[in-house]
């Protein structure tokens, strides 16, 4: 706990001795990002980059729930074309079908949704048609 600064002694010397006291017990030996460049050390000066930061680290979009819906759905939709297998392919699929069905039961605020569940099977075989012929033991598993 930080003691109090006693009277009589400059504000400065307290602070310095505190530090001082702090390195002598190896409190700063184990910081994390120790001898570690800063990331935004060349982005450019942005005046909102401590509520940015904070926005990202706590999860938040800067989308609308219906526009952040659509964009996960486009990637999941790539994801879905160049995963290794059908098995995984169909698992990005189900997930991201989920989000849609709830968000289509409930609509989230913001612009229109305008989106549908994918038809699984038509992507798969879209898939299958910009790949050459997949032979193997994990095409018969997971076909």
């Amino acid at each position: 706990m930080t003691e109090r600064k006693p009277p009589g002694v400059s504000f400065e010397s307290f602070v310095d001795r505190q530090i001082r006291e702090a390195a002598d017990r190896g409190e700063f030996a184990r910081l994390p990002g120790l001898g570690k460049p800063l990331a935004s050390l060349d982005a450019p000066y942005d005046e909102l980059w401590w509520i940015k930061g904070k926005l990202h680290r706590e999860g938040f979009s800067p989308l609308p729930p219906a526009l952040a819906l659509r964009k996960e759905a486009e990637d999941a939709r790539a994801q879905a074309l160049a995963a290794p297998t059908e098995a995984r392919a169909r698992a990005v699929l189900a997930e991201v079908n989920g989000k849609i069905r709830t968000a289509l039961r409930r609509p989230p605020p913001g612009p229109p949704l305008n989106l549908a569940e994918f038809d699984v099977e038509a992507v798969l075989a879209e898939r299958r048609a910009s790949r050459p012929a997949e032979r193997g033991p994990d095409r018969g598993a997971d076909s």
